[in-house]
């Protein structure tokens, strides 16, 4: 087995070529869907020959293909997040109610759960475009700025949420968004208290979303559902009022099916 020689912390059953085949696969995005050898080099910090053969490999295994100069991913690679979304029933669970949930207050609706210092979109059901940014499953965002990752954060223990809190880039995205530890500690102890969270153009100006705590059988914080609306179509008020209700009940309806698939 080879293991690593040069990654700080890492365990003597690393494996060094796994991590770096990864690597090879992440520097394709939607800013970058196509790259040269030389690209994908400099972007991962490997040799030209060392990425040469990852890729080639790649390319064997019909994950990447190339037209000899360029390379870009291939649709096999939703395999690999396939088969998480598919060992998990919490897509399959929430989904129905999400549908509900959209149709009932015409906006669209979603379930994420914490991975890192980002949530991850696992189940989705769109009812019109508001981003600037297109959100399909699989979309990450930083959890600080949002309504979700805010209610993930406010259900980690509090070790967990210390050792996030030490490293996170709690970056502003507007001039909106929280930036300091303490004005985010604080918000996660009111959302805490309150069940639910409301993020007001943080993430994106004209972007309101709130969310409401998805639990597993043993009462743990497991994932997160939310509404998003654009600011011109509620006020905070009506929010408070109209929404709020709604993605609560939502997410206590979700939270009791899966604790019953987990429990039979």
């Amino acid at each position: 087995m080879e293991t690593t020689t040069d990654t700080p912390g890492a365990s003597p059953d690393f494996v060094q070529s796994l991590a770096r085949g990864l690597a090879v696969v992440k520097v394709f995005d939607a800013a970058h869907p196509q790259r040269s050898l030389s690209d994908v080099a400099k972007a991962t910090g490997l040799t030209r020959a060392t990425a040469r053969r990852f890729l080639l490999t790649l390319v064997e295994l019909g994950y990447v293909r190339t037209d000899g100069s360029r390379f870009r991913l291939t649709p096999r690679v939703l395999e690999l997040g396939y088969s998480y979304l598919s060992s998990l029933t919490l897509p399959d669970v929430a989904r129905p109610h999400l549908e509900a949930l959209a149709a009932s207050v015409h906006e669209s609706t979603s379930v994420s759960v914490l991975d890192g210092d980002d949530i991850v979109y696992v189940a989705r059901v769109p009812v019109s475009r508001i981003m600037t940014v297109s959100i399909t499953l699989g979309t990450r965002f930083p959890a600080h700025a949002t309504s979700m990752g805010r209610v993930l954060l406010a259900g980690l223990p509090a070790e967990d949420l210390d050792a996030y809190l030490s490293r996170a880039d709690l970056a502003g995205l507007t001039g909106r968004t929280i930036v300091t530890v303490a004005d985010l500690r604080a918000e996660l102890d009111t959302i805490r208290r309150n069940g639910f969270c409301i993020v007001d153009q943080e993430l994106e100006e004209g972007l309101r979303s709130l969310a409401a705590p998805v639990r597993d059988a043993s009462g743990t914080v497991v994932a997160a559902v939310n509404i998003s609306t654009h600011a011109a179509r509620y006020t905070l008020d009506t929010v408070r009022a109209d929404l709020v209700p709604a993605v609560v009940a939502t997410a206590s309806a979700i939270s009791t099916d899966l604790a019953n698939t987990q429990t039979h």
